[in-house]
């Protein structure tokens, strides 16, 4: 189903992307969901899943979506970022071939598509994901900092909130991102339907 060349491209990328992010960033930015959603989908190319392929597509298909078009609004606007997501795409501090690593933010969701389309929707994969994608933020809260903010659970974009106690502000990003995977859930079962895809129950 999914083709050997695609599975060595993909585990090629992945295996020059983790020690320098690992170099760059530290071991914590890999608990943001996109990289977690990143490493996933290897897993459920090589295994041939559709259930994680699945879990992955839930996990960040809107969320990156909604990267995909800071990115490319900032560069209509010269480097202006209309929703702060991709402020540390423009910062000269980060090495640049580390920050054109960061490109594979406009694949991902591509990606993640094109397995699922050719393994099939699982309908339990967003059930599935719900709990694991929840710990993923609750743990990012306990094991990052305000500075670090890794998937926002500090505060929205780079800076920490302070409108709020902490606590209060994670519940709010808990129940954000639960609506986002019910939303895509339901997006991915009737557009898929409707295009062909096939649904496994």
């Amino acid at each position: 189903m999914i083709p050997l060349w695609f599975k060595l491209a993909y585990l090629a990328f992945v295996a020059v992307l983790v020690p320098v992010y690992l170099l760059e960033h530290g071991w914590m930015n890999f608990l943001w969901l996109s990289n977690v959603a990143l490493f996933g989908g290897l897993l459920a190319a090589w295994l041939e899943s559709p259930r994680l392929a699945s879990m992955m597509l839930v996990a960040v298909l809107l969320l990156e979506t909604g990267w995909i078009v800071d990115f490319l609004g900032s560069l209509l606007l010269l480097g202006t970022t209309p929703f702060g997501a991709v402020d540390y795409m423009y910062n000269p501090d980060i090495a640049l071939h580390v920050r054109l690593l960061s490109l594979y933010h406009l694949l991902l969701p591509l990606v993640l598509l094109w397995l699922v389309w050719r393994l099939g929707y699982d309908r339990a994969a967003w059930k599935l994901w719900m709990p694991m994608g929840l710990f993923v933020l609750v743990l990012s809260f306990l094991l990052s900092s305000p500075e670090r903010n890794v998937n926002w659970v500090w505060g929205p974009g780079g800076e920490p909130q302070q409108w709020m106690p902490p606590e209060a502000w994670l519940g709010v990003v808990l129940i954000f991102c639960g609506l986002v995977w019910w939303i895509t859930h339901l997006l991915v079962e009737h557009v898929g339907r409707r295009w062909g895809l096939r649904v496994n129950a």
